[in-house]
């Protein structure tokens, strides 16, 4: 599954790929996630742009410089912004990771979308500059498969990702894959709103669980990168 396309003078170039990462921790089940997708892009025939939101220190408390004069669509935003819509503008497609809090993005991610997606660059044109691109948000969620929260869950992140962001935003394709079962222990609500923690998973049962888990998000990467094609 090669992703090339022809430039401009008619060579044969690897398209790009920018996977950002929202989490705290590097050693967690959304970074294990990112790699996973990493690896299956790279296999498919993408470079690959890896933003690790926390990694690199992104700041996401929108300052004046970040937005300097919000009716000027044509105005220079700060270094950092500047620096981060180049990123965005490179890439044919985007992958996003994060773990699943209230219903919604990590506040890290909302950040790096208020302040790189601005006025003027990522929508205020007849023609978006993102415009034809792809999107995919892989959304991990501590609830399990056969939580009755899980369709309100999907429905929220589609309102928000796929129809509030990327679609505004002129994205051509935008989809929400949400992987329930990310946590060890099954966390559920009984009937009078009691939080009650399952038994960890663990030795060979821990180790299929996960192979699962893994599964199911290349699975979405795999159908994402399937639509691509079909669609380019």
């Amino acid at each position: 599954m090669a992703a090339h396309t022809a430039d401009a003078t008619g060579s044969d170039t690897a398209r790009t790929a920018l996977v950002v990462l929202a989490h705290h921790r590097a050693d967690s089940l959304s970074a294990h996630i990112a790699e996973r997708a990493v690896a299956r892009l790279t296999a498919a025939g993408y470079a690959i742009d890896l933003l690790d939101l926390h990694r690199e220190n992104f700041d996401p408390r929108m300052t004046e410089a970040d937005q300097p004069d919000w009716g000027d669509r044509e105005k220079q935003y700060s270094p950092v912004v500047e620096s981060h819509m180049r990123r965005v503008l490179a890439a044919d497609v985007v992958v996003v990771v994060f773990p699943v809090y209230w219903q919604s993005v990590p506040a890290i991610l909302k950040g790096w979308i208020d302040s790189v997606w601005n006025y003027g660059f990522a929508y205020g044109r007849s023609k978006p500059r993102l415009a034809g691109k792809r999107i995919l948000w892989l959304g991990l969620a501590g609830a399990t498969a056969d939580d009755a929260i899980l369709p309100g869950m999907q429905q929220l992140l589609d309102a928000q990702l796929n129809d509030s962001i990327a679609t505004y935003c002129g994205f051509s394709e935008s989809r929400v894959g949400l992987l329930p079962d990310a946590e060890e222990s099954p966390q559920t609500l009984d009937d009078e709103g009691n939080l009650v923690i399952g038994d960890a998973i663990s030795g060979a049962a821990r180790v299929a669980h996960y192979a699962a888990f893994d599964a199911r998000a290349e699975g979405f990467v795999d159908e994402f990168l399937a639509a691509t094609l079909v669609n380019a």
